[in-house]
């Protein structure tokens, strides 16, 4: 598959599809936890759909809690994507290790996780220019508080280090923000975006992309 950016990888963080696990903070008396577990088969799907057509760069689909779910396999014979294991503890140390993984091979790494619907191409072809001209970090900010797309050129541990991150948070974005400041990294954010956490969000995708 030709890509317009080969020197570049898109990092796509995902759970196992787990009834219980996955999607918690859906499940209501109306959303079982069956149901939350299909909403993030659904947005999984779309993303790397997405990726797919838009065929910018490679994709590497990272796995919790391991690539030997059904559910995994049968994405890398859907699409054309590696499959990586995370480790490392907590979030930011996996996505450092991630990052750090990507950048042993490309020029350039996007890291994002999978319940984002409002991401599209240009979104990523923006953040791509963005590295390409000289921004250390490159992030997508959303509505909540935190950011769903993190992009670099080097892997920017200082920025991802765990010590008072609030992972989870409506503070993750504004810490981040003052990390790059702290390091003097020259950062650029593409548009803002949201992600499905709520019943509200969800009702939100439903009227917008249904």
């Amino acid at each position: 598959m030709r890509h317009q950016y080969p020197d570049t990888v898109i990092q796509v963080f995902c759970k196992a599809p787990v009834a219980g696990q996955v999607k918690t903070r859906l499940i209501t008396e109306s959303i079982s936890a069956e149901q939350a577990m299909q909403v993030h088969i659904e947005l999984t799907g779309r993303i790397l759909a997405l990726l797919h057509d838009a065929a910018l760069c490679p994709v590497q689909l990272w796995c919790s809690p391991t690539v030997k779910f059904d559910f995994f396999q049968q994405l890398a014979e859907k699409y054309p994507l590696s499959l990586y294991q995370q480790s490392g503890g907590n979030l930011g140390r996996r996505m450092s290790m991630a990052l750090t993984a990507g950048l042993q091979t490309f020029k350039h790494v996007l890291l994002i996780g999978c319940d984002c619907p409002s991401l599209m191409a240009n979104d990523f072809k923006q953040a791509i220019i963005a590295l390409k001209h000289g921004a250390d970090v490159v992030l997508a900010p959303t509505e909540d508080g935190g950011y769903i797309l993190i992009g670099v050129n080097n892997p920017q541990a200082a920025v991802l280090n765990d010590t008072d991150m609030p992972w989870g948070t409506a503070h993750v974005l504004a810490i981040t923000r003052e990390r790059i400041k702290q390091q003097q990294l020259k950062a650029v954010e593409i548009r803002q975006q949201w992600d499905i956490d709520t019943p509200e969000d969800l009702a939100r995708y439903r009227a917008n992309f249904k």
